[in-house]
């Protein structure tokens, strides 16, 4: 266990360790976005979430109204 602590501990070894990481999880992360059944429907609605009102705003903008 002492071992692997000090190979964690040299710089040489953590930085790829830390690229192959972040890497692979950016693929994960395209893979995710971009394949699936219904990837046009929910890239569709996904691209009118900053658009959207929230239930609160709504009510908020029905009660100034009375």
């Amino acid at each position: 266990m002492g071992e692997l602590l000090e190979w964690f501990m040299r710089l040489e070894n953590t930085k790829p360790f830390a690229l192959v990481l972040f890497f692979v999880t950016f693929v994960a992360i395209v893979l995710y976005v971009y394949t699936g059944r219904n990837r046009t429907q929910r890239l569709e609605s996904y691209k009118n979430i900053p658009l959207e009102d929230d239930e609160g705003d709504a009510a908020l903008r029905e009660d100034k109204q009375k």
